[in-house]
């Protein structure tokens, strides 16, 4: 080994004992002609001596010569730091090194950017074009410590409870899940195509019929979707599958695994629960109450109904069926041009408008829509809203309720970010239950999945699902965390008969599903077990835990927002030897 002890470890305890360390120069400082040096590896930091009276003088030259991020190794004594001298900061910052030796295994360019601070300040495309300088900054060392500690924990937290953790195959068949599908082309088979897995979700269902009862993977997922904060073209989610359970058995895995992590390694990520037990709220109320399906639930701003008062008005925009809003507290000084950004936020969302009333010492101002509503109605919005002086209320009105509940849902999660609503200390987990069976698609006039087409609807309504089929409720269960949808799964179909009619529902021929699924469809007919499943992220968790900006921050490499690699130069183009062995041609894009 190049070093006896890391750069981290070293006490009080060590003094007087002659070790040796090796990393990377973190700063350096010449004080009279003794020059201190920060030495830095993925464990921390060590304060180094060199003093020209204590190395010869070739090492001392060398110890001139040092600049950032050169890779050195040196060997010394271990010392108290002088009195008052000492780093709180620092876990080693009651000791220093004096140095007898110092050699230099690496000298190193100037980097582009400063290693010794956390980064966020730093162009993120320069921080992705060159990652492994990135990497060792201490916030990213964290990240990915943080990382590692949660996978290590779902493995062994998982074998103890019988679980198998199996491989399934990258190269798959392409399969309508959602969302559109890396394609690679296949040699052997001239003109025909595998497609990289959006999830292992027909395979972990095959698993359960083939008797393993209980499986998990660490697994890597693609999607070819345009990017975001909380998304990326390949991902990695904690993938699980159970037999003989029911949906409390599942959620009770899951929220026994997330609660004894929190607080396990509370002191790595500084995070606590807000609920515990999770809260847990049916899909039709957590879109009435918050409009939107993955809530923030830190914070309250609940969405408000003044659809019944509001009835007979003379205020046009209100004559509409539904008539919610929000109130945003103490944003009464939000000038015309910040409401006028709302407004466009809740037209982008499907609103025609957005209604804004400032509640002043006299109550709602008598300007703009306030001098246009009744003194009863608007005395109506401040009971049902709860406004008082200082604050502004928000309201949209349309027939269609859910483009108000959405609408306003937008709304709220864009002022919980503005107004900084959110304690970023704390978790609040809530698993959203009872989701529709199938949603209306008005372009395609046909019903689409919920969630995908092994979803079972509950057994109450399996009488209805042909007949009533808007008012089918199923077995599906998202986890949501401060905004963001952490998992999602749901007990899975296990009869053919139930799982032709979800297919003939949606609007898949038996032709097609004999051709795309038929394997899942002969399987069920040879003692499928009843089974359902879940797949939490592992990336948004890990950022959840980081309180990371987006899940660069908790990637080693990935791509940036145009799902580009600019480090390795991916995606890039390929030989015309390659393209021809693959039986496939290019054609110019349409510009």
């Amino acid at each position: 080994m190049f070093k006896t002890h890391t750069c981290g470890e070293l006490r009080q305890s060590h003094v007087g004992q002659t070790i040796t360390l090796a990393g990377w120069v973190h700063r350096r400082r010449d004080h009279g002609g003794v020059i201190f040096i920060d030495l830095r590896d993925r464990f921390g930091l060590t304060q180094i001596v060199i003093n020209p009276t204590g190395v010869d003088a070739e090492a001392f030259k060398r110890g001139e010569s040092l600049r950032s991020e050169f890779v050195v190794q040196v060997t010394g004594a271990v010392h108290a730091r002088p009195s008052g001298m000492a780093n709180p900061k620092m876990p080693t910052g009651e000791i220093e090194i004096i140095v007898h030796d110092l050699q230099i295994m690496n000298p190193a360019k100037t980097p582009p950017f400063e290693i010794d601070n956390d980064g966020l300040d730093t162009r993120e495309d320069l921080r992705l074009q060159y990652r492994f300088l990135d990497l060792r900054r201490e916030r990213m060392v964290h990240n990915m410590e943080v990382r590692h500690r949660f996978v290590k924990f779902i493995r062994d937290y998982l074998d103890d409870r019988g679980f198998l953790e199996i491989e399934t195959p990258i190269l798959f068949k392409s399969t309508p899940e959602g969302a559109r599908e890396y394609l690679v082309p296949s040699r052997v088979h001239a003109g025909q195509f595998y497609a990289l897995p959006q999830s292992p979700q027909q395979l972990k269902q095959l698993l359960m019929v083939g008797g393993i009862e209980r499986y998990f993977q660490i697994a890597r997922c693609f999607r070819d979707e345009d990017q975001r904060a909380d998304r990326q073209p390949e991902f990695t989610q904690l993938d699980m599958e159970m037999s003989f359970v029911d949906r409390e058995d599942v959620l009770a895995t899951v929220e026994g695994l997330l609660t004894e992590f929190t607080e396990r390694y509370a002191a790595m990520h500084d995070k606590v629960l807000k609920f515990k037990p999770f809260l847990r709220l049916p899909f039709a109320e957590v879109m009435e109450r918050f409009g939107r399906d993955k809530p923030d639930v830190r914070y309250g701003m609940e969405l408000f109904d003044v659809s019944s008062p509001m009835q007979g008005t003379e205020f046009l925009p209100f004559q509409a069926k539904n008539v919610k809003g929000i109130v945003a507290a103490g944003c009464a000084n939000y000038t015309r041009k910040q409401t006028d950004e709302l407004t466009e936020l809740v037209k982008r969302a499907g609103a025609r408008g957005l209604v804004v009333l400032w509640h002043d010492a006299e109550g709602f101002r008598n300007s703009g829509a306030g001098a246009k509503l009744s003194d009863a109605e608007k005395t109506a919005i401040a009971a049902a809203a709860g406004s008082k002086a200082g604050d502004l209320v928000l309201l949209v009105a349309d027939d269609k309720r859910d483009v108000v509940n959405e609408s306003l849902g937008e709304l709220r999660h864009e002022l919980g970010q503005r107004l900084k609503l959110g304690n970023p200390n704390e978790l609040a987990f809530l698993w959203v239950i009872d989701f529709p069976l199938v949603i209306w698609n008005e372009e395609e006039k046909q019903w689409n999945a919920n969630h995908h087409m092994f979803t079972s609807p509950q057994d109450q309504y399996l009488d209805t699902m042909e007949s009533d089929p808007g008012n089918v409720k199923s077995k599906q269960y998202d986890l949501v965390c401060n905004g963001y949808e952490v998992a999602g799964g749901s007990i899975r179909i296990h009869r053919r008969d139930v799982q032709e009619r979800v297919m003939k529902l949606i609007g898949i021929t038996m032709e097609d599903a004999r051709k795309k699924f038929g394997h899942m469809l002969d399987a069920f007919e040879y003692g499928a077990p009843p089974h359902g499943g879940i797949a939490p992220g592992v990336d948004r968790l890990v950022m959840i835990f980081c309180g990371a900006p987006n899940l660069r921050e908790v990637i080693a490499f990935p791509k940036n927002q145009n799902a580009a690699d600019t480090m390795l130069g991916v995606p890039s183009p390929a030989t015309e030897r390659q393209i021809k062995e693959l039986h496939i041609a290019l054609r110019n894009p349409v510009v």
